[in-house]
């Protein structure tokens, strides 16, 4: 009997946490902080809980692409869907060539730098939008070396991917791209293409565990509709705070089981 509560409460615990990812990616993002050690929690093994997370949560990202095509810098497109898709693949080939006693000792690294990451996007953003309320004469990156700079970090989304997306957005800024609407679709895009790649890699090399996965799929789609009624409503700084918090003790739980 205790054995069968065991279960059933670790699949309590995949549902909840998947929700909560699906609201925080709907309001804030960082929601892999939560439903990545969800899934080691069920028992899966490292390689195999960081890919059937990051299927778990790919649809949601599909369909804030959809609703912010509009903005897509069409110049940009073949740098972007170029880096995305290299860097998207060869990311995901590594995780699935890494020993999973070496990525689970990586665990706690990961969440603390993505947490680290994350909380200093919001000074990143503020400067981004300071720059884009400032008129200046547009200029055509040069796509060449924008390629080059944004292939490490869509190897990065690939290979982990948590706290990545204002990577993106610094880039395409430093490279001439001011308007924030447009720092923010090519974000999406950008992150949404490498997170495919990296899923149709771990799909054909069968390192999805589809049952935990569509669970996970499921009630993170809810909590994304959810959170993105309230997402106007709560404080973006407030917000931030609580990802990084939870990213930080999730880091020092790892370390700690590890240690």
């Amino acid at each position: 009997m205790i054995s069968s509560f065991s279960s059933h409460w670790h699949y309590i615990w995949l549902v909840l946490a998947s929700s909560v990812a699906g609201v925080m990616n709907a309001m804030a993002g960082g929601g892999s902080f939560i439903s990545f050690p969800a899934m080691l929690a069920m028992g899966v093994a490292p390689v195999q809980a960081n890919a059937t997370n990051t299927v778990a949560l790919w649809p949601g990202q599909l369909t804030s692409v959809a609703a912010l095509r509009e903005d897509l810098r069409r110049d940009l497109l073949p740098s972007v869907c170029a880096a995305s898709v290299l860097g998207g693949v060869s990311g995901a080939v590594v995780l699935l060539h890494t020993r999973q006693i070496t990525f689970l000792h990586m665990v706690p690294w990961l969440l603390l730098v993505a947490s680290l990451l994350f909380g200093i996007s919001g000074s990143v953003s503020r400067w981004l939008r300071r720059r884009s309320e400032t008129p200046h004469i547009q200029k055509a990156p040069a796509v060449i070396p924008l390629f080059f700079v944004l292939l490490p970090v869509c190897f990065y989304i690939g290979y982990f991917g948590a706290g990545a997306g204002f990577l993106i957005m610094t880039a395409l800024a430093l490279f001439g791209v001011e308007e924030m609407h447009a720092l923010n679709s090519m974000k999406v895009l950008a992150a949404c293409l490498s997170n495919f790649c990296a899923v149709v890699t771990f799909v054909f090399r069968g390192a999805v565990i589809w049952h935990y996965c569509l669970i996970s799929m499921i009630f993170a789609a809810v909590g994304g509709y959810v959170g993105a009624q309230y997402a106007r409503k709560i404080n973006a700084d407030v917000l931030r705070t609580i990802v990084v918090i939870t990213g930080c003790l999730m880091a020092t739980y790892f370390f700690w089981k590890l240690g």
